[in-house]
């Protein structure tokens, strides 16, 4: 099964669990070091999690807020390094899909080809390059449809519509889409915008519509579901908590679970 199947397979056995939307956690790898984030991310997939967004930390994550910077902050200091994610994500990945979250710098400082064969090595389903232009983005396809990686693309409120069609048209495993203009991280309430954003995204693509950033808590999971998410990520707030407790693992594997119980009870309501 190619890593595009198994994402698929995914969202599909979200819904047979009876789950509104596919829950996706994201961890750090290597936070707050490279045993306890493998640790964590099994815990991920043993409280409910469909699919596991593994971050590989940089020094310059523009896309994130202040949380999941600091992590990744954290995670280099530690000594984690692309290899160590990726058998991190090596292990994760014998329970559900992992998706890495990486940017471009140690894509392109490895070369495209060992990047990927990398990639596929450690079972990994699905790439996601924030920093990837539509412009550069053919080449990167093209490995990775190879390899049967599905290049995840990203969308937000105010893409162009005539951008949105050609990300759509490529987009594999699913698509992206930020729920707000700014960085990852939780926000008090979700904007009010929410449905017409996914509705908007779904018309251009023939993928799952995944919602990320601000969604922090079950609650907020739950309208993200109802509003017509086919997936919904969860970051900063499951970092924050690996980063407080005294037990990462068991401290993020409880709040995983109430977001899977808000996902079903989405259905039930």
């Amino acid at each position: 099964m190619t890593g595009i199947e198994r994402i698929a397979e995914a969202f599909e056995g979200a819904r047979a669990n009876g789950r509104r939307a596919a829950l996706m956690p994201y961890l750090m790898g290597g936070f707050p070091d490279l045993e306890r984030s493998r640790a964590i991310g099994l815990a991920y997939a043993e409280a409910g999690a469909d699919l596991v967004e593994l971050g590989v930390p940089f020094s310059d994550p523009l896309a994130d807020g202040p949380v999941i910077h600091a992590a990744a902050t954290a995670a280099l200091s530690a000594g984690a390094t692309v290899h160590g994610v990726l058998e991190v994500g090596r292990a994760i990945a014998q329970r559900v899909p992992v998706v890495v979250m990486c940017y471009a710098n140690p894509i392109l400082a490895r070369g495209l080809e060992r990047f990927m064969d990398l990639l596929a090595g450690a079972s990994a389903s699905g790439l996601i390059v924030p920093d990837l232009p539509l412009e550069e983005a053919p080449a990167v396809l093209e490995v990775c449809d190879a390899r049967g990686i599905a290049l995840v693309p990203l969308v937000g409120p105010t893409t162009p519509v005539v951008r949105l069609e050609r990300i759509g048209a490529r987009a594999r495993g699913f698509l992206y889409t930020v729920s707000l203009t700014g960085t990852t991280g939780e926000r008090a309430a979700l904007g009010t915008e929410l449905a017409a954003v996914i509705t908007r995204a779904a018309a251009h693509t023939t993928v799952p519509v995944a919602v990320g950033f601000g969604i922090g808590t079950p609650e907020q999971a739950a309208g993200a579901a109802a509003a017509g998410a086919d997936g919904v990520i969860i970051g900063s707030r499951l970092v924050r908590a690996a980063g407080e407790a005294k037990d990462p693992a068991a401290a993020v594997g409880e709040l995983v679970a109430q977001f899977a119980k808000a996902l079903r009870e989405a259905v039930d309501g």
